[in-house]
């Protein structure tokens, strides 16, 4: 039974969404696939964050799942970003969290 318990909580745990991610592997994916958007440093550009919504990383909180939700679903104008799959969205999750000031 104990066994089952341990194979439980170690499912559980890798199924969040930065479990082993790797933030500066994340901060190279965001600086291809999302800085053009949400400035280089979390903060868009003003028109940008104007024309399409877009929310300051540094000031504006987020969920591990709504940051990875975005990328793989898109979210308001904002389509899904299909060239980040895999362990890079977690990676990208792990960057952004550390955007906030």
């Amino acid at each position: 039974m104990r066994t089952i318990l341990n194979l439980a909580a170690i499912a559980a745990l890798s199924t969040t969404a930065v479990f082993g991610a790797d933030a500066a592997a994340g901060k190279a994916v965001y600086d291809k696939s999302c800085k053009s958007c949400h400035g280089a440093t979390g903060t868009p550009p003003a028109g940008m964050a104007k024309a399409m919504g877009i929310k300051d990383f540094t000031t504006t909180s987020f969920t591990d799942a709504q940051i990875k939700t975005a990328v793989t679903d898109g979210k308001g104008k904002m389509h899904p970003v299909a060239s980040v799959t895999g362990a890079s969205v977690d990676n990208v999750v792990a960057y952004v969290q550390t955007l906030k000031k």
